[in-house]
């Protein structure tokens, strides 16, 4: 069998996904990618306490552990962008770059020069002949943070959980008595555990307090403390009083202004035509035509029509609006559960 280089992250998923192929009988080294170990004020990074579990784990299952230091690269390829998208007024998603630049990239290449065959994480997908395929348990399906990995990676990646749901993750690994089997799942900002994403700008980002906006009157209605934290669509946060809730329907980071409507029907809230840029394709043959698309993760998969445009832009047109779609998110492309590739979103 293959030698499997299992990124273990010191969670149920991954611990259960070395468990599997070790009792398929592939030769499974467990390898912890060290990618964050800054701490907040306040707020401890726990990359210690994962390792240690990452390690339980290895020693129970009786295979080799390695760890992989990336925080170099992760801090330059990954937290730099998402940091540098938020200033620009976008919305990016971290967890998406991880994937591209460190695991199925940095974290591949190291393994098969350290002597793997495949590779393999916990993700709920699969894979099969190098294409990328939604999981059974469609809540929890991950290939809407994997459309940007290649084919040539996904050739050389396992992903044991797709046929599986949480629950039955969560069964099989108390059955096998597995050190993470009850340990919680990590919410907040991919890399920093717990913390939110206006915490973790809080530290790398100036703020001042600005303005929001009616839309409809142009009236003052109330305070921000950062344009840079709020995103279309959003309620949570706004702190106006009485009344119908606010929404934002809109932001300018020059004037640090938020606008927000009561109106839930406002046109700068639905959409039926976007652009998106920085296409990847996973078959490297690039899509046109009527599929289903996701706007972000857990979304409605919903019908649209995709229309290449010059310097590799798309058209993305919907058979119905849809409501609070963000510049800097990713649209992802889908047919027959096969997740075709996608691109981030223009606006």
């Amino acid at each position: 069998m293959s030698k499997v280089y299992v990124g273990m992250s010191g969670g149920v998923d991954s611990s259960l996904t070395a468990a599997l192929l070790l009792e398929q009988g592939h030769d499974v080294v467990g390898v912890y990618m060290k990618n964050w170990s800054t701490n907040l004020p306040g707020m401890k990074c726990p990359w210690a306490e994962d390792l240690a579990d990452a390690k339980r784990v290895a020693v129970q299952l009786g295979i080799d552990f390695k760890v992989f230091d990336f925080e170099t690269e992760y801090k330059q390829k990954v937290v730099n962008y998402m940091i540098e998208e938020y200033k620009q007024g976008r919305t990016p998603n971290p967890d998406i770059m991880c994937n591209q630049e460190i695991k199925f990239k940095i974290f591949l290449e190291a393994s098969l020069e350290d002597g793997a065959d495949l590779i393999a994480t916990g993700h709920y997908a699969s894979t099969l002949d190098g294409k990328l395929i939604m999981a059974k348990d469609q809540g929890k399906d991950q290939t809407y943070f994997l459309y940007r990995v290649t084919k040539e990676a996904l050739e050389k990646t396992l992903f044991p959980l797709g046929g599986y749901t949480k629950p039955e993750v969560r069964e099989m690994s108390k059955e096998r008595h597995l050190w993470t089997a009850a340990k919680k799942e990590s919410m907040g900002v991919c890399f920093v555990g717990s913390v939110g994403i206006r915490d973790f700008l809080s530290e790398y980002v100036s703020t001042k307090i600005g303005d929001i906006i009616d839309s409809e009157t142009g009236e003052r209605i109330g305070y921000h403390d950062g344009a840079i934290f709020y995103t279309l669509g959003q309620r949570k946060g706004l702190n106006i009083g009485g009344g119908k809730p606010y929404y934002v329907v809109g932001k300018s980071m020059e004037k640090n202004e938020v606008y927000a409507s009561t109106n839930t029907s406002n046109d700068a809230m639905w959409t039926d035509v976007i652009n998106a840029h920085s296409m990847h394709w996973i078959s490297h043959e690039a899509f046109s035509g009527e599929c289903l698309a996701r706007f972000r993760h857990r979304g409605e998969l919903v019908p649209v029509r995709v229309i290449p445009q010059k310097d590799d832009v798309v058209r993305i047109e919907f058979a119905s609006a849809q409501r609070a779609i963000s510049a800097g998110q990713s649209a992802v492309f889908y047919k027959d559960n096969i997740c075709l590739g996608g691109g981030i979103i223009i606006g």
